[in-house]
């Protein structure tokens, strides 16, 4: 038999499966915890840059140019991160729904 909390979670999982599955929705709600993440490091570089410039090219050893560069590809890191964030955590709940779906109909019968 399965609890009050697992009906609940069933009844859930069957309205908001399909909308949860888009790439936007995953795309959009991963974004913060993916912000949380990347934020601090492209804040870092972006306030070395601008308090220390002299120190940052010496440190560096870059071009101007790396610093853009550095810029996108933690962006790109941070889309990334929020979209395969969300896909491991829509996979877990389909498999629980699944598992669930299963006690149930074993229960029923």
């Amino acid at each position: 038999m399965i609890s009050e909390k697992e009906i609940a979670f069933l009844r859930y999982w069957e309205r908001n499966r399909e909308h949860e599955n888009t790439f936007f929705s995953k795309l959009t709600r991963g974004f913060p915890m993916a912000l949380l993440f990347g934020l601090p490091i492209i804040l870092s570089v972006v306030s070395v840059r601008i308090f220390l410039p002299d120190w940052y090219m010496k440190i560096s050893k870059t071009t101007p140019g790396m610093f853009s560069t550095t810029i996108v590809a933690m962006m790109i890191i941070v889309i990334f991160y929020s979209f395969f964030r969300m896909q491991y955590k829509w996979e877990m709940n389909e498999q629980l729904y699944k598992e669930l779906k299963s006690k149930e109909n074993k229960s029923v019968q």
